[in-house]
């Protein structure tokens, strides 16, 4: 009995040994690719990463935030016959038919990587933007088609992986990355606008809109020659791997989409009508035409610092607040904005608010995602968001009551309660992460 004693007691000592340098290399691996990542972060692949992210955000996301243009110049002449309503459909539609296409997209990317969708994203930007050029004024089928369908079921092919190689790529600092990613589509909706609004008393919106179709062009061919990731092909093994709805089992996925998607109904409200509001509040103001270049230019700060104090604090810690603030300020500014100098302040305002719930957003949803699935399930996050932005814009236009200040008082109403409601939800989804607020999170 002794000796079987002694032969249990000398099998258990080789167990625990075998256990505990199986565990000393899990740990040291660990350790190895965490010290192999954060490398990795200041790499120079990285940092251009992140410029080919910005350009193809710049080129192509740059574009639907230049709608609030189109809208103007559709309403004034090109597009008069139609409602308000209806012609912000045309830009709703490009981002929901973006977002709806975004979890076969993650999925695309998943498998393959960067190398076949960014050019499918460029052909279906430039082929919207030249084939626009050619549609007729007061045929809004013809824009619906152009600038919606064909826009908005490519445009996801170049947004989505870009956004998505810098969450792999970035952890300790990914919400400045991915601020810096988002805060191309703000350049975008800063440069765009103004350089169509220079063209086209010049050259005609025809050729303006071709000229357009060149620069996104350029901008993604030098993306996709400096982005270069070490993703390995995966090729899927059916066509139901497409759609990843598994995050959806996890609460804290669940209350961050409701968010999104309450935030989103009402979060392109300042975007789309800031302009037509001022052409009311003052017809002879001279800064009408660059409400929506400061807004884009101020989402865009907001992006980047909101980014990077996203990191420093929490994602989550700094989303809800500034989430319910963008609604808080549509309540209380825009709501009394009765000159130019107001509504210009809260533009600047909502602008930097706002950007901060864009770019922060996905960085908070991906530290819950693993990363083998994080195109496709941040993919998945999106459908809620698809419908959110598809009819929210709208029908914040068919609120409006006349062609007033105060006949546009509904259409604020309804965009600082929405954001306001997301902002709470977003609350709910941080306080699942964990009870005590100060921890980051």
């Amino acid at each position: 009995m002794a000796n079987n004693t002694d032969i249990d007691h000398q099998r258990r000592s080789v167990e625990t040994r075998v256990v505990s340098d199986t565990e000393s290399n899990d740990v040291a691996s660990q350790l190895q690719h965490a010290h192999r990542q954060s490398q990795d972060e200041g790499s120079i692949d990285a940092w251009l990463a992140i410029a080919g992210s910005f350009l193809v955000y710049f080129s192509s996301f740059g574009i639907m935030n230049s709608f609030g243009y189109f809208q103007y110049l559709y309403l004034s002449g090109f597009l008069r016959d139609y409602a308000t309503s209806e012609i912000a459909l045309i830009g709703t539609m490009q981002l929901a038919l973006m977002y709806l296409t975004g979890p076969v997209v993650g999925s695309l990317y998943d498998a393959y990587g960067t190398k076949y969708l960014y050019p499918v994203g460029a052909l279906g930007c430039c082929l919207s933007l030249i084939t626009l050029s050619f549609t007729q004024p007061n045929h809004i089928w013809q824009q619906f088609l152009c600038q919606g369908l064909l826009f908005g079921l490519t445009v996801a092919c170049g947004v989505q992986p870009a956004l998505t190689v810098i969450a792999k790529l970035f952890k300790r600092r990914k919400a400045l990355a991915m601020g810096l990613v988002a805060s191309g589509s703000s350049a975008g909706g800063v440069c765009y606008p103004i350089m169509f609004s220079r063209l086209v008393p010049r050259i005609g919106f025809a050729w303006s809109l071709r000229v357009g179709a060149l620069t996104s062009l350029f901008c993604y061919t030098v993306a996709w020659c400096i982005t270069k990731t070490d993703h390995t092909s995966k090729p899927l093994s059916s066509l139901s791997c497409l759609f990843d709805y598994s995050g959806f089992k996890d609460v804290r996925y669940v209350c961050l989409s409701l968010g999104s998607f309450l935030a989103n109904l009402g979060l392109y409200g300042p975007y789309y009508y800031a302009e037509p509001f001022c052409a009311f509040l003052d017809p002879t103001a001279k800064i009408k035409p660059y409400l929506l270049p400061l807004i884009n230019a101020s989402s865009f700060v907001g992006r980047i610092i909101g980014g990077h104090f996203a990191d420093t604090i929490g994602r989550l810690n700094l989303l809800y607040p500034m989430t319910v603030l963008s609604g808080l300020l549509s309540l209380l500014m825009w709501r009394s904005a009765l000159n130019v100098g107001t509504l210009t302040a809260f533009v600047c305002l909502y602008g930097f608010c706002s950007g901060v719930f864009i770019s922060v957003m996905p960085a908070a949803t991906s530290q819950i995602v693993p990363d083998d699935k994080l195109g496709a399930q941040l993919g998945a996050f999106s459908s809620l968001t698809a419908i959110a932005v598809f009819v929210g814009t709208p029908i914040a236009g068919s609120l409006i009551k006349d062609d007033s200040v105060p006949g546009y008082m509904p259409l604020v109403t309804y965009s600082g309660s929405t954001m306001l409601a997301g902002g709470v939800m977003l609350l709910i989804g941080r306080v699942l992460h964990g009870r005590d607020l100060r921890k980051k999170w």
